[in-house]
């Protein structure tokens, strides 16, 4: 039963949850938030950088960020970085400092957001019923090899079960929230 690890599958299943926490984390909501700029990459000292490693990002209002940037020489590559993402952000620049205002949302926007939303969280779902796949094959494999008995297999089937629910779960959940606050106005 060595490929068989019930620890091993929730780690991997909590590995896409953790994953989907960081995609809706990009997604704008209508208000500022910090994570909305962790996907930009910004074009320094020669090598695409997380903004994060530059400049510090912060949300002094609910619909403004700052991003205050280390190294002025890259105010300029920080504030194209933000323009040219699909966020549709203007930053306005005071040298070092970017103010970027977060606009409300339009009707239609906010649809697309709410699509994109349960796409990630559809392909979080995809993931954890993949693990719960390979903790399945791996349990027929041990009843096949005699590793275990035909009853053992049934509960520890029933384990990986419950366990890929509880995911599935939360990952609804985390969606039904998100959509909250994409919609909200």
């Amino acid at each position: 039963m060595a490929d068989y690890d019930l620890k091993d599958l929730k780690r991997r299943m909590d590995g896409a949850v953790d994953s989907l926490k960081k995609e809706f984390s990009g997604l704008r909501t209508g208000r500022a938030s910090a994570g909305l700029l962790d996907p930009i990459r910004v074009d320094a000292y020669g090598s695409p950088t997380p903004i994060t490693q530059v400049a510090t990002v912060t949300t002094p209002e609910p619909r403004m960020i700052t991003v205050q940037v280390w190294d002025h020489s890259l105010s300029g590559a920080v504030e194209k970085a933000i323009r040219n993402s699909s966020l549709g952000l203007n930053p306005v620049s005071e040298g070092a400092t970017l103010r970027i205002p977060i606009p409300p949302l339009n009707e239609e926007r906010r649809a697309e957001l709410a699509k994109t939303a349960s796409s990630y969280a559809e392909n979080a779902r995809i993931a954890v019923r993949n693990v719960r796949r390979d903790g399945m094959d791996a349990l027929k494999r041990a009843e096949k090899d005699g590793d275990i008995s035909e009853d053992e297999h049934k509960k520890q089937s029933d384990l990986v079960q419950k366990a890929t629910d509880a995911k599935i779960a939360e990952i609804d959940e985390m969606l039904k929230t998100k959509q909250d606050e994409i919609t909200q106005v």
